[in-house]
């Protein structure tokens, strides 16, 4: 019964049918699980491959082979052979053929093999390209080796052309002719601009008037011309600029060796000009309120230069301010007004959150604090000498050791001119430390006293050494007559006694002159009444007495100004 309706059965399934009448149900249920397993396996499979098919080819990491910076083709890579290298080696190889001229261009050939496609030339392997190259570019293996053949020729045939010795010797004319165009164009350009600023500053400079409100000067006429100089100079230098630029630029395209250089050369001067641009339009609103700042600060520090100096030159008075206290307390001022704008500005000052500018700031700000101990040590004294009024411009004091008149005051530095002609820079905190002595403060008034001091025997009568002393400051030049000069007895030592003569003088500044001539005019009084000066020691009577008789006082070389004395002393 059963193979009579094997039998029957007729049609395409006829024979299946009768091979599975002829096999157990084991054997059916094995074949049924080993499909489902092939089947299973075949899903799990053909999922990473639906997803590697969806990824887009950008994900895939390329590089371009590169020669004379001219781009042949792109190349991908793998985590252990990376794209950039791959490309390095192949642009190498390629460049490495170029330079061997025995290799002919079409010698450079696609070579196929089962699982690869091999660029050559000759025997020297360039590249290899298999399916996932192809891939990328979605064009068969050998379709792109033809591809990257003819362009590896075409790069081979430019690379040597660009270095033959007539492109080499023509792109150094070029460059020569370059140079010269670029030289005569940067005089050109600044004769024509030194011309126009010429010509400019006598047809205008005197028709630019001040820009002010009523008596107040805010920008004067120089500084307009400056800014209209600048101006001119800052034009002069964009053409420069951009001559140089266009120079260099088609320079370096004249050889191989730098037409890279040439190609990027305005990515290599805009790159910068970009971030420095973007980051000014960031910060054009702090920009903009430093700039309001600062013509604020300045406008209010023009007005209090004006205030100050009208009370230096006396046309402004205040109750209990000095004239000479208007200049240090502009400066003072000053200084506190820039600091305390320096403080507001601060936080927008660009780039000023930024962990560089805070470390800079600290390194700034150490160094000042370790070097400028004596800076400000001097400034701050230099204040004080000015408030104390010691002394001003032109008074003769005496500070330490040095003798001179002031001729500057300074906030670091106070400078003497020494009776000598010597100048003599005296730091502030030096004269804040020492006594001074000033002797031109009180002589405009009551006179400075010069004092100097004789010793004579006990045998010379007191009243004729006083009337000797007083007749020889009375011939001094320069010794004021009123209050009169008057005479100290200073001591009685064992062999003579001490006189002291002093006189009043309104010149200071002549004290070494006045000096001199009061000592000769008290040796000649001694000696023309025969009494001898005991200085600098007495130890006994000689045997004739240690003056100058009257008839030798005027030897040669003296006797001309002799004679001189002798008729204005008749004349006396």
């Amino acid at each position: 019964m059963r193979g009579e309706r094997i039998v029957a059965l007729n049609g395409r399934y006829g024979k299946s049918l009768l091979y599975l009448g002829t096999i157990s149900v084991k054997e059916i249920f094995l074949v049924f699980f080993l499909l489902l397993t092939v089947m299973s396996g075949r899903c799990l499979s053909a999922a990473p491959e639906s997803t590697l098919s969806v990824v887009p080819n950008e994900a895939i990491e390329t590089a371009p082979v590169m020669i004379d910076d001219f781009t042949l083709f792109p190349v991908r890579g793998i985590r252990a052979y990376p794209a950039a290298e791959r490309a390095g080696v192949i642009a190498g190889r390629i460049r490495k053929v170029a330079s061997d001229h025995s290799i002919r261009d079409d010698a450079i050939t696609a070579v196929e093999a089962d699982t690869e496609t091999k660029i050559v030339a000759h025997n020297y392997l360039i590249m290899k390209i298999v399916d996932a190259d192809a891939a990328l570019e979605g064009i068969t293996r050998q379709q792109l080796g033809e591809v990257y053949v003819r362009k590896i020729q075409t790069a081979v045939l430019a690379y040597r052309n660009a270095r033959t010795s007539e492109n080499i010797i023509r792109g150094i004319l070029y460059a020569a002719g370059a140079t010269i165009a670029l030289v005569i164009m940067i005089i050109l350009v600044s004769r024509l601009f030194r011309r126009l600023i010429a010509s400019l500053e006598l047809s205008s400079k005197e028709k630019i008037r001040s820009l002010g409100i009523e008596s107040l000067n805010i920008f004067g006429a120089e500084e307009i011309w400056i800014v209209i100089n600048d101006a001119l100079k800052t034009v002069r230098f964009i053409i420069v600029f951009v001559l140089v630029y266009v120079y260099l630029e088609g320079v370096l395209s004249f050889f191989p060796w730098t037409r890279h250089f040439a190609i990027r050369f305005l990515d290599y001067v805009m790159d910068p000009l970009k971030v420095i641009g973007f980051g000014i339009l960031k910060q054009i609103p702090d920009l903009m309120f430093i700039f309001v700042l600062v013509i604020i600060v300045r406008l209010g520090l023009k007005f209090l230069h004006i205030f100050f100096k009208e009370i230096e030159i006396g046309t402004r008075k205040l109750a209990g301010f000095y004239q000479e206290w208007a200049k240090p307390t502009d400066r003072l001022i000053t200084f506190l007004v820039v600091v305390f704008a320096a403080v507001v500005a601060f936080p927008y000052i660009p780039g000023s959150n930024t962990a560089a500018f805070k470390g800079i700031s600290l390194f700034i700000g150490v160094l000042f604090s370790l070097g400028s101990q004596s800076t400000v040590a001097n400034t701050i004294a230099g204040f004080v000498v000015h408030y104390r009024r010691a002394f001003k411009i032109g008074d003769r004091i005496k500070v330490m050791d040095i003798i001179g008149d002031v001729t500057a005051i300074t906030m670091q530095v106070t400078q003497l001119q020494t009776i000598k002609n010597e100048e003599v820079i005296v730091p502030n905190s030096a004269i804040l430390n020492s006594h001074i002595i000033n002797y031109t403060s009180l002589a405009r008034k009551k006179g400075l006293i010069l004092h100097t001091e004789v010793t004579i025997g006990y045998d010379a009568p007191w009243r004729q050494v006083h009337e000797m002393l007083l007749m020889a400051a009375n011939r001094t030049n320069g010794l004021m007559k009123e209050p009169p000069p008057f005479v100290l007895q200073k001591s009685l030592d064992d062999f003579y006694v001490k006189y002291e003569l002093n006189a009043y003088t309104d010149a200071p500044q002549k004290m070494a002159a006045i000096y001199s001539e009061l000592h000769r005019n008290i040796q000649d009084a001694f000696n023309q009444y025969g009494v001898q000066i005991m200085s600098p020691h007495y130890l006994g009577d000689p045997a004739t007495a240690k003056i100058v008789p009257k008839d030798s006082w005027f030897k040669s070389p003296a006797q001309q100004q002799g004679q001189d004395e002798i008729k204005s002393e008749k004349s006396l």
